[in-house]
């Protein structure tokens, strides 16, 4: 099996993790996307089986999960489960291109012990707590219960940082996709982070 090498963004919600990715994939077209495997309804027609997620129900995912077939899962809430499939990194492998990962801060660090060096894990954040509360709000898509509990986890996931390669402070984003472009290129050209 081919191999290629990983890009991991992790981070908690509302940091511009998937900004970052999409710009990344956008410029890159040796990069990939690597599309997480999941247990929750397609949302309108709009999601499609093998482009957004691997819509899987929660037997077949149990059924992945028992034959080792996941890198990395995790039940997000009682019978919501994410993750992502081994086949889905050596597809992306096989066609000569590079994996790109945007999954939240416990799946990066999963992804990055199982592929060690051949991942470069990236914590992306924004300069404070205050900061990230004011942009989920800004979003206007969350009820105030909500956006409590996305802070609680904020706090959790924040404490992990020190286990990523690097953090990237996303404070400006044009500056953020340029420190972003750095971190891609250094990492695939074997150069010192």
């Amino acid at each position: 099996m081919p191999q290629g090498k990983l890009i991991i963004f992790s981070a908690p919600s509302g940091s511009g993790k998937t900004t970052i990715v999409h710009h990344l994939l956008e410029k890159n077209p040796q990069l990939q996307f690597s599309i997480s495997a999941c247990t929750r309804d397609r949302r309108g027609r709009k999601e499609l089986n093998g482009k957004d997620y691997y819509f899987l129900t929660p037997e077949e995912f149990k059924t992945h999960i028992d034959q080792g077939d996941f890198v990395e899962w995790e039940e997000v809430y009682p019978g919501a489960f994410y993750g992502t499939l081994k086949t889905e990194i050596e597809r992306i492998w096989s066609l000569g291109k590079h994996v790109i990962a945007d999954v939240d801060v416990k799946g990066g660090l999963s992804l990055k012990r199982f592929y060690k060096d051949q991942a470069l894990a990236i914590f992306v954040k924004v300069p404070s707590l205050e900061e990230l509360e004011r942009r989920l709000r800004a979003r206007g898509t969350d009820s105030e219960d909500s956006i409590s509990r996305r802070v609680f986890k904020m706090k959790f996931e924040m404490s992990f940082e020190k286990e990523f390669d690097i953090t990237l402070i996303n404070e400006d984003l044009d500056d953020s996709l340029r420190e972003a472009q750095q971190l891609v290129d250094r990492f695939l050209a074997d150069q010192p982070i």
